[in-house]
């Protein structure tokens, strides 16, 4: 997959959910470039601002989209993890 396919998953995802992509376009494309880096390196889409073991077990929860309404900085400051998706 190619970032501009990535990009349209991730803007589909938004669709109807109270969050979408980070409004900052520079930003924004750094974030998507580090999870195609992190898919080049892995073959997986991972988070690029967090650090995988190489264990697919342990590594599952840092899959991009990942899980982002249970964790701390969604809750208090209304984005994931590396700021790829923010709340509206």
């Amino acid at each position: 997959m190619n970032k501009e396919e990535f990009r349209r998953i991730c803007a589909q995802y938004c669709e109807g959910g109270d969050f979408a992509l980070n409004p900052d376009a520079a930003f924004l494309e750094d974030v998507l470039d580090g999870v195609m880096q992190k898919q080049a390196e892995t073959g997986l889409r991972y988070c690029p601002c967090r650090l995988t073991t190489g264990d697919f077990e342990k590594d599952i929860d840092l899959l991009c989209p990942c899980f982002f309404r249970a964790q701390e900085k969604w809750k208090t400051k209304g984005e994931c993890w590396c700021s790829l998706f923010v709340k509206k």
